[in-house]
């Protein structure tokens, strides 16, 4: 398998590529140059070998199936749910995908933890060392930091915006003691952050020092290990032989991205609805074609409260019929400009396909609410504009409809005590994490700034 760039200068690469760079020398995302066709899934089969089956062909030519699924079962056996990803009935015809089994509480962990395997295995088998640079909303820091902790090969500098962040999710990440985890505040907004990532994955004198390495969703590797659990929600339900709606709440674009690529590989997805918060641009973009660059506020779903949603531009690589000069211009032009503007006649398969809603933190709070009254299950804020998104959006109710749950209530307890007056509880072995002493440095959003950490932590090439 091949990976082609989005922006179409950079040359192609194998899956090593993929991993090690990150972001594509031309500023662009690495997409696989085909869609491969969906792998016969056993009745029997396990979330293990599901994982086996979806990401063996994406690695072809670097890991064998069978090393797949020897890290697969490493990995997902650790998980606090034997089912790895459950499935729980909501009301008829509706299902939750439980995505927080993992040591970080997180959808990110399933991907993540896998990453790290595959970083790791690349990298010992290569002789080198990487600097791993990350900015995280809120999540993928944490996850990030659990998967590659304690790793000889691997420093880590993960950058997330002060302040805008729940403290739960920021004690996951600085907290953590080992020595090759670095966490640095940025005062600004986690569109800040990502800018300083690509900015330090675009200068060229920053890579001839530091060898970086992305384990964002601008990574291939973090989209290829989510289609897994699109393909395995639709095994459990019988819905790989029938149709099958997703309401995915997102931020970045990343998650709801991955069910896009579970339905290219053939999963019979009609449906693919997006939660938004009050950061709605992503929401007006699937409704409008036009994504002006907005401003951040802060909400009670702080993991999408982002603006600039980078994973966008792999799905308009498909629009654009993958002709990556014409993407690359268009994506100069947006910086620019400050607005992404695409024709309505270019938009007509995004809107076959996808639908998008927002809500606001009183109707994240209200969904919340709503729902343990009626079920007795309480949903974390983001979770819950899946579901608002879901319930207003999907077209056919002949067919079940999945929630994407990405966190575990208790790390957003103030929102949780907000909707329900009650305080969820963190699993036993974190029940301590509000006592543990924090790591981290505070810096304006400077780049030269963020550039010196990142040159005092790199290990030498």
């Amino acid at each position: 398998m091949r990976y082609v760039s989005t922006r179409g200068a950079a040359p192609d690469v194998d899956f090593e590529g993929a991993l090690l760079t990150g972001l594509a020398p031309d500023g662009g995302l690495y997409v696989p140059e085909r869609w491969p066709a969906l792998p016969e899934i056993g009745a029997a089969s396990g979330y293990a070998q599901v994982a086996a089956a979806v990401i063996a062909p994406f690695v072809e030519g670097v890991f064998s199936h069978d090393e797949i699924l020897g890290f697969a079962r490493d990995v997902y056996g650790d998980f606090r749910h034997e089912s790895v990803a459950p499935l729980r009935p909501l009301a008829e015809g509706e299902m939750l995908l439980e995505l927080f089994w993992g040591p970080t509480l997180s959808f990110k962990d399933y991907a993540l933890q896998l990453v790290g395997k595959l970083l790791d295995q690349i990298l010992r088998r290569r002789g080198e060392r990487v600097t791993v640079i990350g900015a995280t909303s809120g999540d993928t820091g944490s996850a990030a930091i659990d998967a590659l902790r304690d790793l000889e090969a691997i420093e880590v500098v993960m950058l997330h915006p002060e302040g805008r962040v729940s403290d739960v999710q920021r004690r996951q990440m600085t907290t953590v003691a080992s020595s090759n985890i670095h966490n640095v505040a940025v005062r600004g907004t986690f569109d800040d952050c990502q800018d300083l990532v690509k900015a330090m994955f675009s200068d060229d004198d920053l890579r001839a020092e530091v060898r970086p390495a992305a384990v964002n969703s601008i990574n291939w590797a973090r989209i290829m290990s989510q289609i897994v659990y699109y393909v395995w929600a639709a095994h459990e339900i019988g819905a790989l032989d029938d149709r099958v709606t997703f309401a995915v709440p997102t931020g970045n674009f990343g998650n709801v991205f991955s069910a896009y690529g579970a339905r290219q590989m053939g999963v019979p997805i009609d449906q693919l609805i997006v939660g938004n918060n009050a950061n709605h641009g992503l929401s007006d973009f699937l409704t409008s074609g036009s994504l002006p660059i907005g401003e951040v506020v802060p909400t009670h779903a702080p993991a999408m409260d982002i603006q600039v949603p980078s994973n966008l531009e792999r799905l308009l690589f498909d629009v654009f019929e993958r002709r990556g000069e014409v993407l690359a211009s268009l994506m100069n032009d947006y910086r620019v400009a400050g607005s992404l503007d695409v024709l309505s006649v270019q938009m007509t398969g995004v809107r076959d396909l996808f639908d998008a809603g927002y809500s606001t933190d009183d109707e994240i709070l209200t969904v919340i609410r709503d729902l343990y009254h009626e079920t007795g299950v309480v949903v974390d804020p983001h979770t819950a504009t899946g579901i608002a998104a879901g319930r207003a959006g999907r077209r056919d109710r002949d067919h079940q409809i999945v929630f994407v749950a990405t966190a575990h209530p208790a790390k957003f307890p103030e929102a949780i005590q907000s909707a329900l007056h009650l305080e969820p509880d963190l699993p036993d072995d974190l029940d301590d994490l509000m006592d543990r002493e924090e790591r981290f440095e505070i810096v304006d959003n400077d780049l030269e700034e963020v550039e010196r950490i990142v040159r005092r932590v790199a290990p030498s090439k």
